[in-house]
């Protein structure tokens, strides 16, 4: 391994606001708002701010996926934060998530309104208020919110360790990359062995683990995280694969990951959602037809 740069840290650290790298122009030692802003508020009870990251599709799958088993009171309205302008530091959604993160949900069905912020808690809240995609069973249960949390644990060593040194670093740093590889394949390893005799995460029930997991950990066998599938010789890891195809087939799935995205093919595009028809109507490819 190359020897790196000599670096000294400082007694006291201080912040070089552009230190370079995807993202450098939003990230900051703080919390708070930066600007005053009210957040939109559409016609249903659930109200979602979000961007379709790993994070975001899970919980717009998971919303598809109750709408899709007859969950009328599921309907929600949907709109785009756009983490690259900072809009996660507007006041509105500062008041609804003060760690100014995606996604963040607000349910209008209560009084006061509930907020909620964290996709695995939003997820948790959503599985219990509709009693749907977390079983019953005691001991199921333990082991599927074992596994969301383990998802919820996991990922920042997924996308903010190997994630960030892989694809968004300003320089490539062979001992970060090395470190956080090798705990990746450490994952992708467990969740191999889980998938081998299990037909999904709490075996043949689908449920919000597999939610949790699938848009980071199944995406990234696809090559659609980070473009680092090959880097990861992620497709020997034979059961994930075979899961992750099973998930995205769903139907729920194709809609949810729709929903917020506002990059790739203009028809994967559903900047807003505010109805199912939206998904015939208001993709973007047909947004921007209609202006032509």
């Amino acid at each position: 391994m190359n020897d790196p740069a000599s670096y000294e840290p400082a007694k006291v650290w201080k912040w070089e606001a552009q230190n370079g790298g995807a993202f450098a122009n939003i990230n900051r030692p703080i919390s708070g708002a930066t600007s005053e802003t009210k957040l939109p508020v559409g016609k249903h009870p659930l109200q979602l701010y979000s961007l379709a990251t790993p994070n975001g599709v899970k919980v717009t799958v998971m919303l598809e996926e109750l709408l899709a088993l007859g969950h009328s009171g599921a309907e929600y309205d949907a709109y785009v934060i756009n983490i690259r302008d900072g809009d996660q530091f507007g006041s509105g959604f500062v008041d609804i998530n003060p760690n100014s993160k995606i996604p963040a949900l607000m349910d209008h069905s209560t009084s006061p309104p509930t907020r909620i912020f964290e996709s695995g808690a939003i997820l948790l809240y959503l599985a219990e208020k509709f009693g749907a995609l977390l079983p019953s069973d005691p001991a199921n249960r333990a082991e599927c919110l074992s596994w969301l949390f383990w998802q919820m644990g996991s990922a920042p060593y997924l996308g903010g360790g190997f994630g960030h040194f892989y694809a968004y670093a300003p320089h490539k740093i062979e001992y970060c990359i090395d470190r956080f590889t090798m705990e990746t394949k450490r994952q992708l390893d467990v969740l191999d062995r889980r998938l081998a005799d299990n037909k999904f995460m709490c075996g043949d029930e689908y449920t919000i683990a597999d939610i949790a997991i699938w848009p980071w950990y199944g995406v990234l066998t696809t090559n659609a995280l980070y473009g680092a599938a090959e880097f990861l010789d992620a497709q020997t890891y034979k059961n994930v694969v075979r899961w992750t195809k099973e998930i995205a087939a769903r139907d729920a799935v194709k809609r949810g990951r729709m929903v917020n995205r506002i990059n790739g093919p203009l028809e994967e595009q559903l900047h807003e959602r505010h109805d199912a028809g939206d998904f015939d109507t208001k993709t973007q490819d047909k947004v921007e037809g209609a202006k032509d």
